[in-house]
């Protein structure tokens, strides 16, 4: 036995058996992460109930890949989302306000993601919201910036 693995094993019989459980314990603990992302998704119209919608399309920035949206359409834009990356899902719902008329809508507004799955299951977060709205084919692009801890 070297002397390294001799000193490891004097600590471990020094701290007890608890301890050295609690040691293992900290080991598998969840290390929170932080990232500033920046998204962008087209989303397509799929159906709808009333003026619920619900719509489907690809991501793409920091957090890749796929999106799906239930919105309500009124005198603001509200709704909730997931978000299906590689590392897990990442769900949340936002708000936002229409500006102008016409075929084509813009608005702005916040979103906040409140949890998900794999990597991202303690995913929390704000973001400011951007878009536009086809009144006509009810294409919705949507764009992100914001904070994501997970």
């Amino acid at each position: 036995m070297t002397l390294l693995g001799m000193l490891a094993g004097a600590a471990l019989v020094s701290i007890g058996p608890a301890e050295a459980h609690g040691v293992m314990r900290s080991r598998q603990a969840h290390t929170a992460r932080a990232v500033k992302a920046t998204d962008t998704a087209s989303l397509r119209y799929v159906s709808a109930s009333g003026s619920l919608l619900f719509e489907e399309g690809k991501a793409s920035g920091t957090l890749p890949g796929s999106m799906r949206v239930h919105f309500n359409v009124g005198a603001t834009l509200s709704g909730s989302f997931t978000i299906y990356t590689h590392g897990g899902s990442i769900k949340g719902h936002g708000e936002a306000t229409p500006h102008g008329s016409g075929v084509y809508e813009s608005f702005a507004g916040s979103l906040l993601a409140t949890g998900g799955s794999g990597r991202f299951s303690h995913a929390h977060g704000r973001a400011r919201l951007y878009g536009t709205f086809n009144r006509d084919t009810y294409a919705l692009t949507l764009q992100t910036t914001g904070t994501l801890s997970y």
